[in-house]
């Protein structure tokens, strides 16, 4: 081939280059798709002997020929059955989750938990009727639901009853200070002044001795009379009759005259606020009234 020619192929080559790798690419493409690779021998060969991985529990020093699984060590297969018995790992199978398990479960939970709760009911029972004077620790009721008016009214209620009480007590604290004067043996200071009312109302009582009873009615009376600080008279009271009305309404109009009553001096005053005076009231023959302590 002479230099001219070899010149023009070269052009040719040059002008054709990226057609020509294309082609050639394709072809070989082409070549290699048509090839089919198969092993069959060793594929059969894999899944005829595929393993198995467990754990066994006890190892040979003879490594077996032809093994069925794999194993942390080497064990080589025996017994007296069919088939050749392979330790497994004695750890306990994995629970196997099936749908309604979980229902199952919260049932069985909630079935026990009430045979707990009759088991105790029973229990407490027994104590009950074995021991009926053991001393039982009350329990306090559920509160019930109460609506919105029902806890307006329940407030409104108590809210009255503390109203209720606390007057009361403002009351009893505002009550008069009472003390009684009935006997022969009283402090000093209320017996002077017991004594100086006495002698004021038999002197006034005999100058008004009743004219209907002058040498006429005799008798005696008890009677009380209830006196304010101030002196003025609360109320007269017959504890008991002389069986006269003349002189039973002598002895109340007596002590009308003689009010008001000297007033309570500061040693009663700071603790009392009125003075009840019991006396039997003595109309005599001679026409006088004399007083003294009941049960004299």
């Amino acid at each position: 081939m002479n230099a001219g020619s070899r010149r023009q192929i070269e052009r040719w080559v040059a002008r054709y280059r990226l057609e020509l790798a294309l082609g050639v690419s394709l072809l070989a493409h082409a070549v290699l798709l048509s090839l089919e690779f198969s092993f069959p021998e060793a594929s059969r060969a894999f899944r005829d002997r595929g393993l198995d991985i467990i754990l066994v529990n006890t190892r040979s020093l003879q490594r077996p020929d032809a093994a069925q699984a794999q194993a942390q060590a080497n064990l080589d297969g025996g017994g007296n059955t069919e088939h050749e018995r392979r330790t497994r790992t004695p750890l306990p199978p994995a629970p196997r989750h099936q749908e309604g398990d979980d229902l199952e479960h919260s049932e069985k939970r909630i079935q026990s938990l009430e045979a707990h709760q009759e088991r105790l009911a029973a229990q407490a029972a027994s104590r009950q009727t074995v021991s009926p004077k053991t001393e039982r620790t009350a329990q306090p009721d559920p509160a019930p639901n109460l609506s919105g008016r029902e806890l307006a009214q329940s407030a409104l209620a108590m809210m009255r009853v503390e109203g209720e009480i606390a007057r009361e007590l403002d009351d009893y604290n505002k009550r008069p200070r009472r003390k009684f004067i009935g006997t022969s043996a009283i402090e000093y200071r209320f017996a002077q002044y017991a004594e100086e009312w006495r002698l004021k109302v038999e002197r006034v009582g005999t100058l008004n001795y009743p004219d209907a009873a002058r040498g006429k009615l005799y008798g005696s009376l008890v009677m009380t009379v209830t006196i304010r600080s101030d002196g003025t008279v609360e109320g007269v009271e017959i504890n008991r009759s002389s069986g006269h009305r003349i002189l039973d309404d002598a002895a109340r109009r007596i002590v009308q005259l003689a009010a008001p009553y000297a007033a309570f001096p500061p040693a009663i005053r700071h603790d009392t606020d009125v003075l009840e005076i019991t006396r039997t009231w003595n109309f005599t023959q001679r026409d006088s009234l004399e007083t003294k302590t009941v049960g004299r």
